[in-house]
């Protein structure tokens, strides 16, 4: 398990006084909580953040857009101070670490992140968007910890860092324990298992891929040093 001290769950600007943009998000996540997705209009946010709603639309032009800022937010608290390489350390271990702040920062919206997961599957739309800001995060993690993600090699990193973070949110969000000693063994049990699952599903079967040694070849991307 990679090295966990020192990590930041910071979030906005310290004691500067929030954005606009910022009470927004902070409007739409506190609705979102008790009133669900589904049951927030950009209407009522506008209501919670003291804005009149044209300063939203300005800013935000739908919900979506409100929910990317959000990722926006988080990857900034992340990536304010990316962990330092040290030597002998694995890129993989420098993933952990960022993935582990990320849900450090994560914490303050873990009832309205909740009611996302339950609803988002019923909103097509806002599942898409909310899968595409994901990937986009995970990229900028991934070039943070210093791990290539273009080509083939970027392509299967990106896929193995998203199917573990996803798969750890789950634990998080039954994690309550003040050093997410959970979530942390989580982390770590979906890395190993994503880095060698995605390369066995056809091993041995009648449909075996043809790039599949491409694949087995990108194996150690995230162990590359």
């Amino acid at each position: 398990m990679a090295k966990t001290s020192g990590r930041s769950g910071r979030g906005r600007n310290g004691g500067a006084p929030p954005s606009e943009a910022d009470r927004i998000i902070d409007a739409t996540l506190g609705l979102v909580a008790t009133e669900g997705w589904c049951g927030t209009s950009l209407a009522a946010i506008a209501t919670a953040a003291e804005l009149p709603i044209l300063h939203v639309y300005r800013i935000f032009r739908s919900k979506q857009a409100i929910l990317a800022g959000l990722f926006r937010r988080v990857d900034e608290a992340v990536l304010t101070e990316p962990p330092t390489p040290e030597a002998g350390e694995r890129p993989r271990d420098r993933l952990f670490d960022l993935l582990m702040r990320r849900f450090d920062a994560l914490r303050p919206y873990k009832p309205a992140l909740d009611v996302l997961r339950r609803e988002l599957p019923g909103d097509p739309i806002t599942g898409l968007c909310a899968g595409a800001s994901l990937l986009r995060s995970m990229r900028w993690m991934l070039e943070a910890a210093e791990i290539a993600t273009g080509g083939v090699r970027g392509a299967v990193a990106l896929r193995l860092a998203t199917v573990a973070y996803l798969s750890t949110m789950r634990t998080w969000q039954r994690d309550d324990s003040p050093d997410l000693a959970r979530t942390m063994a989580a982390l770590d049990a979906a890395c190993v298992a994503s880095k060698g699952g995605l390369y066995q599903r056809t091993q041995g079967g009648a449909a075996e891929s043809r790039s599949q040694p491409k694949l087995l070849q990108c194996k150690k991307t995230l162990d590359d040093d």
